[in-house]
């Protein structure tokens, strides 16, 4: 069975939870597949012609606006007054080839008690290509992307409370699932749980890491670590079963 990584003493309880509460992009699917790459380097090249730049200095613009704005998307809004819509259709147009259909992840969002959640800075048309793709379409009660909180992103606290409000969410009755542990600050300030799942890039910045899992000591407020969030929403549920019978 898949141990739940947990730094805070805690067990992370399927029926102390009603709203289960996802990231997509490098949480849904892992991150070695490497979609949010081509993502990544889409928004690099979409800088480079907008601004008349090399694709070096869009590069250092779009990390510039990722650490100011939250979203390189916001940055381009407010700073040269980009139509979100073109901006997101053409980040999103990419190979989706690349991630496997994960019947296993399907089982196990299946099983969880309550509602589960899709909370994204992406836009909803690639939150329904991406979970199309992994065959859990049929798992989710609700999405809120970008456009929802009126492209303001995440990690900004009044997406979450917009968020919170719309699907009528109890936060000490919620659980957060992110690949960045910058989105879980104000999900554990509302009084959720959080799981920060593993990433083998910062994306904040130009370079590799050894990955999120690795530096859950630096975050008090991550509760739990997945290395793989199929294993750990199995290991939840396997744990239940495990502490009734005991």
């Amino acid at each position: 069975m898949a141990d739940q990584k947990n730094g805070h003493g805690r067990r992370l309880d399927q029926h102390a939870h009603d709203y289960w509460i996802f990231d997509l992009d490098n949480t849904l699917y892992p991150s070695h597949c490497n979609l949010f790459e081509q993502m990544d380097k889409k928004m690099g090249g979409f800088i480079a012609e907008l601004l008349d730049l090399s694709y070096e200095e869009a590069r250092r613009v779009q990390k510039s606006y990722l650490h100011a704005h939250g979203t390189t998307l916001n940055g381009l809004m407010k700073e040269h007054n980009v139509d979100p819509n073109y901006f997101l259709d053409h980040v999103h147009d990419i190979d989706l080839s690349v991630i496997a259909p994960d019947p296993h992840l399907a089982e196990a969002l299946q099983s969880l008690p309550g509602h589960r959640l899709i909370f994204t800075n992406g836009s909803e048309r690639h939150v329904e290509n991406v979970i199309a793709q992994l065959g859990i379409s049929d798992c989710f009660d609700g999405i809120f992307d970008i456009a929802s909180s009126g492209y303001v992103p995440k990690p900004n606290h009044a997406t979450y409370e917009i968020f919170v409000k719309k699907f009528d969410v109890e936060p000490a009755r919620a659980v957060m699932f992110e690949d960045m542990a910058r989105n879980l600050v104000s999900p554990e300030k509302m009084g959720m749980s959080t799981v920060l799942v593993a990433s083998h890039k910062d994306w904040l910045g130009d370079h590799p890491t050894e990955g999120s899992i690795l530096d859950h000591n630096n975050h008090d407020h991550v509760h739990h670590y997945a290395d793989d969030i199929s294993d750990f929403l199995h290991a939840v549920l396997a744990e239940e079963e495990d502490y009734q019978e005991s």
